[in-house]
Parts: structure tokens; sequence; C-alpha cells
């Protein structure tokens, strides 16, 4: 159960996919002008890769086995079947967050976070269990980095910002002060 716990939290915090391996940054700038759309697309995030974990894991378990050389195609093969199934789904039930994320949503599938995920899964060796837990926590890290961005954001847009420093270039400096944050935390769990 620690390993599970630890799984969790170095992944939401320690090791997170957007602030501290810069992995999912075109969701990080793109969707987070406001904070709903950042948790509705963290949440679509999550989905897509905790059935990508478990897509992952059947596949190196039964199908992979002997054949490693086809493991990246077939994990974008599943990353690619998975997104267009979110896509579907939001198109049909939510379509006012549909059109509010545009391009993002389709651009979940170039996500390197996704396939980054299933390539540290299967180099890691997590088992079905801990794939899930790796993959929730990936997902919760990504929510969390688009929810904190998108709350500045949102403040920013009130604020006395000085007209040079309103746009993108706030933006960054205010993602690598958040990538130090997160980096602080790469102290936990030594000696």
């Amino acid at each position: 159960m620690s390993n599970l716990a630890w799984i969790f939290f170095s992944t939401v915090l320690v090791n997170n996919f957007t602030l501290a391996m810069f992995l999912g940054l075109c969701p990080f700038f793109g969707v987070t002008s406001k904070v709903e759309n950042a948790w509705r697309l963290g949440a679509a995030n999550t989905f897509v890769l905790t059935i990508t974990s478990v897509s992952v894991w059947l596949l190196n378990t039964f199908v992979l086995a002997r054949t490693p050389f086809l493991r990246t195609i077939a994990f974008i093969v599943v990353i690619a079947s998975t997104v267009q199934i979110v896509e579907m789904i939001i198109k049909k039930h939510f379509p006012a967050l549909f059109r509010e994320l545009g391009i993002f949503l389709p651009l979940i599938t170039t996500n390197c976070a996704i396939l980054g995920l299933a390539l540290f899964q299967t180099t890691r060796g997590y088992s079905f269990i801990e794939g899930i837990v790796f993959a929730i926590g990936a997902g919760l890290g990504l929510t969390l980095a688009l929810t904190l961005m998108a709350s500045i954001r949102e403040r920013m847009d009130v604020a006395d910002v000085p007209g040079l420093a309103r746009h993108m270039g706030l933006v960054l400096v205010v993602a690598s002060c958040l990538s130090m944050a997160f980096m602080g935390f790469a102290g936990l769990g030594s000696n």
C-alpha cells in the first residue's frame, strides 16, 4: 500500500508531468484561461490516461511480449482511439464544452503526457494496479497544473498588469515560477 501511495503522490507532486517533466505543455498554455475549462480538460486527460494505462498493461502482458518493436505504434493507436471516443462523448453530451475546448480536445492525441505515461509505465514495469494509480496520479497532477495556471491567469485578467507583460510573456514567467515550486518537491522522500 505504501508503494501505491508513493507512486500516486510522486506522480502528482514530485514528478508532475507538466511542471517537472514538461509534458503536456500545449493544453497547459492553450486552455488555461478559465478554471472551469482547466478542470474539464484535466478530467478528460485523466480519463484518457487511465484507459491508456489499462490498455498498455493489457498490450504489454498479452500481445507485445514477443514483439516489443511494435510497442510505440500500438500505444499511439490506442491513444488515438481513446481520444476519439472521449471527443465523441463530449461532443454529444457537453456541446458547450466541446466548443470551448476547440482544437485542444483532439490535441490530447498528440499530448506527449499520454505517450509518456505509456512508455514510463512500461519501462518501470508497473503492475496493473500500480499502472492505474500512476495514471490517476498523472491525470490529477496535470489537472492541478492546469488549474493553478488557469486561476493565476484569471487573476491576471483583473489585475493591473502593464500592457507589455499582459499576454504570453507573463504566462511564461508564471509557468517557470510554478515549475520551480514543483521542483522543490524533488527532495521529498530522500534521506
